[in-house]
């Protein structure tokens, strides 16, 4: 079966009022505004969308006005992660009966599993669910570090699980991990989940990025996806340029969520600042530095305020 994931995928934020509860009609928005960018997936519930500030409602529901705002028109992934495998398969059970093309799951992230633990968690989420599965590696939030040896044997026994998401800043375990995978299951999906590593992830044979900052500029994630696929490199390479000083506001900032929001916000997007405790909004210092850098690289030609 697997279904093969390719190109730029957009790990949602999750917009919320300023009484913290979800605001619905700019995630409406938010769907249509990356439809119209050129995505070829949406990520709901996902570490940029804060999903570990989300009640399972929450999560339901976001879900659901996705599929709903999209048609069709993009692959929709939502992601499942829990410290429990048993949370995990619930939530998974419920978005597969919703009509989700896949899920996306880290590892968990409270107790830290052995290596037979940790593949447990992954086997038993393919075989119950049996939908496509992405298994996203981000060491930075959960602790663990995926071995890659783990990769090619859930690649090799379950032809479900079709996709990788690598949030981690080494170009060595990205190269290994594109270069070994691809030569177990051709039909592997690799993904970096760095903004600034998505050129040089589709110039060593990956398929794509799942990259926050898309939730600002999906045009110029495109336009360095098309660039490399058209086989105009220039046109990649100059997009790409602009999105490593966009990369800037991860620096200025206290997080991603906080960081894509004011981005957004400052570029005349209906997306408001509000994060969920314990994250903090950005302060006025904060918002001076990303505003300079919008003005700099004239990036509100990216939204379209529709």
């Amino acid at each position: 079966m697997p279904v093969k994931f390719h190109g730029v995928i957009t790990p949602m934020i999750t917009p919320f009022k300023e009484d913290f509860s979800i605001d619905v009609e700019v995630l409406k928005w938010l769907v249509r505004y990356q439809v119209e960018g050129g995505v070829h997936g949406l990520f709901p519930n996902s570490t940029t969308g804060e999903f570990v500030h989300l009640s399972r409602d929450e999560s339901v529901l976001l879900v659901k006005i996705v599929l709903e705002e999209a048609h069709g028109m993009v692959k929709v992934i939502p992601g499942i992660s829990s410290n429990s495998t048993a949370h995990s398969l619930e939530l998974g059970k419920i978005f597969k009966d919703l009509g989700v093309d896949g899920v996306i799951v880290t590892p968990p992230f409270f107790f830290k599993p052995t290596y037979e633990g940790l593949k447990s968690h992954f086997s038993m989420i393919a075989e119950k669910l049996e939908i496509p599965v992405i298994v996203y590696n981000i060491p930075l939030t959960t602790g663990i570090n995926i071995p890659i040896q783990m990769y090619l044997e859930l690649a090799s026994e379950y032809s479900n699980i079709v996709g990788a998401k690598i949030t981690f800043d080494s170009f060595t375990y990205l190269r290994n991990l594109i270069i070994d995978l691809k030569s177990v299951r051709s039909d592997f999906s690799i993904f970096t989940g760095m903004d600034e590593m998505f050129l040089p992830t589709l110039m060593m044979g990956g398929d794509g990025g799942i990259m926050a900052l898309a939730n600002a500029t999906p045009k110029l994630h495109r336009e360095i996806y098309d660039g490399w696929m058209e086989g105009d490199f220039s046109k990649a390479y100059n997009a790409w340029k602009t999105l490593l000083r966009i990369v800037k506001v991860y620096d200025y900032s206290s997080s991603f969520p906080s960081a894509v929001k004011i981005l957004m916000k400052l570029m005349g997007s209906p997306v408001k600042p509000y994060v969920r405790p314990p994250l903090t909004m950005e302060k006025g210092e904060v918002e001076d530095k990303i505003r300079k850098l919008i003005m700099d690289l004239h990036l509100t030609r990216f939204i379209a305020l529709e």
